[in-house]
């Protein structure tokens, strides 16, 4: 699982459009470049013996042409990204983030959970990206600029612009959305989502398709409530109108709300972990912190 470093600890929010303050993290973190594959999920399920803990099913993506192992594990709720998580951890002899009595998490006694996020531990490694850490990695940037998408683009004068469609490739300025239009072919064989390695151009920060490919889980929305979660970044799926872009690839979509043992077949994950110790030293060296403003 390659990690790419969000820096700019102490950033200030992003402002706009909405005023919802979004984004502000006041440390580094990493995010990983791709999001969780199908190839990944079996890794897990073939670590147990059978139903110890009982395996994490996947949607059955061959009506999409995506059932290959380095497409994006699909059909996953909250309650088994963080299970996976949990592992993640585990696995390599770390704290699990994650606490649950049966199906349903719990918080960490006073002094054991991160910061004001009373639902992850905190000396766990890995964990999900709560939507502040998740949205930085997207919209944000090393320079301080925020912008409307996760290629480093914004919306123009007329409400058009942003990435331009595909079905796959790395090209700058892509994203992997609007392959599924039912108003002009109802009876279409939808195409997607590509593998996670194919999934558009990156992020200011170097992500991949946190626009397009699949909605991704958050850890937990600002409120602090872990009765629904919201996932954000549109999917393959979406759709365009008269170049107008799909309003779930933006920095203004609000998210989609579901609750925790909800699958969807357009709805799966990335990981977030703490930071290596180099990453760390190298960007202690630089020694400022920008102002984050938005870029128009």
């Amino acid at each position: 699982m390659d990690f790419v470093t969000i820096g700019n600890p102490g950033n200030g929010p992003d402002t706009f459009p909405d005023q919802l303050q979004r984004g502000r993290v006041d440390y580094i973190y990493n995010l990983a470049k791709y999001e969780v594959s199908r190839n990944m999920i079996n890794k897990f399920n073939a670590s147990f013996p059978l139903q110890s803990p009982s395996p994490i099913t996947m949607a059955d993506m061959s009506y999409f042409n995506a059932n290959g192992p380095n497409r994006p594990a699909t059909g996953i709720s909250w309650n088994e990204a963080a299970k996976f998580v949990n592992w993640l951890n585990s696995s390599k002899g770390y704290q699990e983030p994650y606490k649950f009595v049966g199906s349903n998490i719990i918080e960490w006694q006073s002094g054991l959970y991160s910061g004001n996020n009373r639902y992850r531990h905190k000396d766990a490694y890995y964990f999900l990206p709560n939507s502040d850490e998740w949205y930085k990695g997207a919209y944000g940037s090393p320079s301080g600029l925020w912008y409307d998408f996760a290629t480093g683009m914004d919306i123009d004068f007329n409400g058009k612009g942003g990435p331009t469609p595909v079905l796959s490739g790395t090209a700058s300025g892509t994203a992997v959305y609007g392959s599924l239009d039912l108003n002009a072919n109802p009876i279409l064989v939808p195409t997607g989502p590509a593998d996670i390695s194919e999934a558009g151009g990156l992020s200011p920060f170097g992500t991949m398709a946190q626009g397009g490919n699949v909605f991704e889980w958050v850890e937990i929305w600002k409120e602090g409530y872990n009765n629904t979660q919201t996932a954000f970044g549109g999917s393959w799926d979406v759709t365009t109108q008269d170049g107008y872009v799909a309003a779930e690839l933006t920095s203004q979509y609000n998210g989609l709300v579901k609750g925790r043992s909800q699958e969807e077949v357009n709805l799966g994950f990335r990981v977030a972990s703490v930071p290596e110790p180099s990453s760390l030293s190298l960007l202690a060296l630089g020694g400022v912190v920008v102002v984050l403003r938005r870029r128009r």
